[in-house]
């Protein structure tokens, strides 16, 4: 039986088996012998059926964005969660683009000192949104929207920059998903897409004529309904729905127009044309324009390859050969890496020597135990006031948000007991076959981690234990050697030397 959303075919013969199609309904013809889906039909098909784990990620980083007490802890520890995320975010952060002065930047919270917090939530969420979109579907139209979308962002961003809109930042973003809903119908359209694109090829009708003709709506209307559910701001809603033409609006206009117009090429009349506005909109000369727009097309195509689309780089009109970019070592497989365990030591130890509080101290450790040292999950645990309870605080890695909420452990006198023992003689030990020492029962930590191979260490402050660090691998065969214990202790050490050293500033103060 076929199931094609709205597609023009010949009309199909009887089913060939009527009882397997369960009183399926045929979707839609554009004909208009049967109605349209709606315009709120799509955004809650692509919402919850095609893209729910984007809308899930855009809620969980906007929950921080929008929490005043939320700290740059919280959304390190929410990019470290996906690996992906994690080196496509330094990638970013190394780029010329976000980081000129080419600091290197190896951790998530150095990304989010160096960048600022609100460019990171920015970032995330295109992320997120450009792994959902480059799925299928009429790939090139996905494509060539993509690539019109990340060309656009560049731009805008850039005119935004030379006017001094404080705005900047939001304005890449705006300018990049002021199309979300044309890439996501492309990409998730089915037959109804197929049957545009075929309207399109014919030609005789303009974009919007086209769109009103198959699906009863514009795809613009589309992309302020999802921009409405997943809380993409008010400044990309106010360009989509044609509002205010104010210094941003105008800047993410232009950098749309100058995304198509030059597809035609960069010296063609009309893009000299529309360059001659946009200078008198900059308060630049536009053979000075032209050139660094010319600049800003090599610098988008290289910064889409970042993002994790290099076919869509293909796809942004240059003006001249794109210079190569001299890569900066991102890794993305956590694998002990001494190279980037020494890069994040240095960092906290200049975090430290800064005065840094403690929060930014432990999320480094923590980031350092991960990723540079190798664990599928790390975890710091406290004790309670009354020191009868162990309690997880934070954890990253596969499952470590479950991970925390069990790692709940009552202390007793009970002799033998892994925990009783450890706080009663803090010292840093490593637990599996043949390494955990034969005293100590783990049962009721390996009843809540599953696992047999970890590692755990105190944090100490004034010579008392006061909490732990836990690390584990899920993978027996993978082990835990003498350089990966060596290197755990190492790590587990900076967080109480951060504490002397804040004592120590009190004292002198």
């Amino acid at each position: 039986m076929a199931r094609g959303a709205d597609a023009v075919p010949p009309k199909p013969g009887p089913a060939l088996y009527p009882e397997l199609s369960l009183g399926i309904p045929e979707e839609t013809l554009p004909s208009g012998r049967r109605e349209k889906r709606t315009l709120a039909h799509w955004v809650t098909h692509i919402r919850e059926q095609e893209m729910p784990a984007l809308g899930a990620t855009v809620a969980l980083i906007h929950s921080v964005a929008d929490d005043e007490k939320a700290s740059t802890n919280h959304l390190a520890q929410v990019i470290l969660q996906d690996a992906a995320m994690t080196a496509k975010v330094l990638k970013l952060a190394n780029s010329a683009l976000y980081n000129p002065s080419r600091q290197t930047v190896s951790t998530i919270s150095r990304a989010i000192v160096v960048l600022g917090f609100n460019v990171v939530v920015e970032i995330a969420v295109a992320i997120r949104l450009v792994d959902a979109l480059l799925a299928g579907g009429v790939r090139k139209r996905v494509i060539e929207e993509m690539a019109r979308g990340f060309h656009a962002a560049v731009q805008a961003r850039s005119l935004a920059s030379m006017r001094r809109d404080g705005r900047s930042e939001e304005v890449f973003i705006a300018a990049l998903l002021s199309r979300v809903g044309d890439m996501a119908f492309w990409c998730f359209g089915g037959t109804v897409a197929q049957c545009l694109d075929e309207v399109l090829k014919a030609g005789g009708q303009t974009s919007d004529e086209a769109q009103m003709s198959v699906l009863g709506f514009r795809l613009r209307q589309l992309t302020a309904g999802l921009a409405r559910e997943w809380k993409l701001g008010p400044l990309l809603l106010s360009v989509v729905e044609g509002g205010g033409r104010g210094g941003p609006e105008q800047a993410i206009v232009f950098g749309q127009r100058l995304a198509v117009e030059v597809e035609s090429g960069w010296d063609a009349p009309g893009t000299r044309k529309l360059i001659e506005e946009m200078a008198s909109f900059a308060g630049v000369a536009p053979e000075a324009l032209r050139e660094t727009l010319a600049e800003n097309g090599m610098e988008a195509a290289r910064i889409v390859s970042y993002f994790g689309a290099p076919e869509v780089a293909h796809r942004i009109p240059q003006a001249g050969r794109i210079a190569a970019e001299e890569p900066v070592a991102v890794d993305d497989a956590l694998t002990p890496d001494p190279h980037l365990q020494l890069r994040i030591l240095r960092e906290i130890s200049g975090r430290i020597a800064a005065g840094a509080n403690l929060n930014e101290i432990l999320n480094l450790v923590l980031e350092g135990i991960y990723r540079g040292v190798g664990f599928d999950r790390v975890l710091f645990a406290l004790l309670s006031r009354n020191r009868l309870q162990l309690i997880g605080k934070t954890a990253l890695g596969a499952g470590a948000e479950g991970l925390r909420q069990r790692f709940i452990f009552s202390l007793d006198d009970t002799p033998g007991d892994l925990f009783n023992e450890f706080f009663r003689n803090p010292r840093a030990l490593r637990l599996g076959a043949g390494q955990t020492p034969p005293v100590l029962r783990v049962d009721r930590l390996q009843l809540v981690t599953n696992t047999t191979l970890a590692c755990i260490a105190p944090i100490q402050v004034q010579g008392r234990a006061i909490g732990m660090f836990y690390a584990d691998r899920l993978n027996p065969a993978r082990g835990l050697d003498d350089e990966t214990f060596e290197a755990f202790q190492l790590f587990a050490q900076q967080v109480s030397l951060a504490v002397t050293a804040a004592a120590s500033a009190r004292q002198t103060q």
